[in-house]
């Protein structure tokens, strides 16, 4: 069971490495990247190559680790005890299972994602560690202990807003996506816009290159903002002439799916000032 990549996701061989290292050793996967460089995606990807169904945790600042477990619904059975309704003998009837409790009770092997876990509060991975090690945790409302049937393939994904304590990060192995070079995104393009001229591309991936390394940038632009950028191309039938740069107008075409945030703007409208000037 090895994880080559899809049709869909194009998976330099380093990150294949890293994923068949984890589900050999049985760890979680901790992916690290900027924003919208497919950490989420390759999860997607990986129970697709593996052949196996998906589980989604979407990490929240509030959302706490028993919620992976169960949530016991105190408020519901007291409402119902009231009522004299027979499903309080039950306690069960008021447990909701979490997406950890759902892996281990699958019928097969899953992948389960936890999505930005540096979203929650800092307590959030350690209160997760025996769980995601041991495969089993305890439910105090039953008195009875979850098992693992299969242990889940695990992936975990970070976009670095805070660090993880140490305890967490030695039972991961973990993973950098770094951006991709030219070549590389020139080929996720492909998967996403196939057919695309290459003289629109070659341009295309230029100028997005010089906007990512424009110095004093705030957020440079990911992987997922350059294919929105690419079908804004597409539908309005730019050309590579139209995208090229031009100092007296640093803005991008169709920018506002490139830069993110008014500094930004900013930053390219001062550097055409500046040039229009010096072109005096």
């Amino acid at each position: 069971m090895r994880f080559s990549g899809t049709d869909r996701y194009i998976a330099p061989p380093e990150l294949e490495l890293a994923v068949n290292a984890a589900v050999t050793l049985e760890r979680p996967l901790l992916v690290k990247g900027e924003p919208g460089t497919g950490k989420t995606e390759l999860a997607r990807q990986v129970a697709e190559g593996l052949g196996m169904p998906i589980l989604e945790w979407h990490v929240k600042s509030t959302t706490r680790a028993q919620q992976g477990l169960y949530e016991y619904d105190a408020v519901s059975r007291l409402r119902d005890s009231q009522l004299g309704d027979d499903r309080v003998n039950d306690v069960r009837n008021y447990i909701r299972k979490g997406k950890l409790w759902q892996a281990f009770e699958a019928e097969a092997r899953v992948v389960l994602l936890i999505d930005e876990i540096d979203k929650a509060d800092i307590e959030f991975p350690n209160d997760l560690l025996q769980e995601l090690d041991r495969m089993e945790f305890h439910v105090y409302e039953t008195g009875e202990t979850v098992r693992a049937a299969h242990r889940p393939v695990v992936i975990i994904t970070s976009n670095n807003e805070k660090e993880l304590p140490d305890a967490f990060l030695r039972r991961c192995f973990f993973h950098y996506i770094r951006f991709p070079e030219p070549e590389v995104l020139a080929q996720i393009v492909e998967v996403h816009h196939p057919g695309i001229k290459p003289a629109l591309l070659t341009a295309a991936l230029t100028r997005f290159y010089e906007i990512r390394e424009t110095p004093g940038l705030k957020k440079k632009p990911s992987t997922s903002e350059v294919l929105d950028w690419l079908k804004l191309l597409l539908a309005e039938d730019l050309g590579p002439e139209d995208i090229r740069k031009d100092a007296k107008d640093a803005l991008p075409r169709l920018h506002g799916a490139l830069l993110k945030n008014e500094q930004d703007v900013a930053l390219f409208e001062r550097l055409a000032f500046m040039a229009r000037r010096e072109g005096r």
